[in-house]
């Protein structure tokens, strides 16, 4: 399994507050992201995959809704976040 607990914890380890910071916009986003580059990989396989794809894009939609969330509450944790994560603009 590609996102089991110990990755999750990992990942909110480093983008969030604390190992259990599950709720703030920055460590959604890139829990996202994660999940995007894996379905990313996925389709480059599996092309006529169409639940897939569907899938894909409604996750690239909700990182950009949180994405622009932060970007109106504070530019500067948006910035950070996109630098990190290498998100294009």
């Amino acid at each position: 399994m590609y996102l089991n607990q110990e990755v999750k914890k990992e990942i909110f380890a480093k983008y969030g507050k604390s190992n259990t910071d599950t709720g703030s916009p920055e460590s959604q986003i890139a829990l996202f992201s994660h999940r995007i580059s894996h379905l990313t990989e996925h389709l480059k396989l599996n092309k006529k995959d169409y639940s897939t794809e569907h899938s894909l894009v409604r996750l690239v939609g909700k990182r950009r809704h949180l994405l622009d969330y932060l970007k109106a509450k504070d530019i500067e944790r948006y910035r950070a976040i996109i630098k990190d994560l290498g998100i294009r603009k």
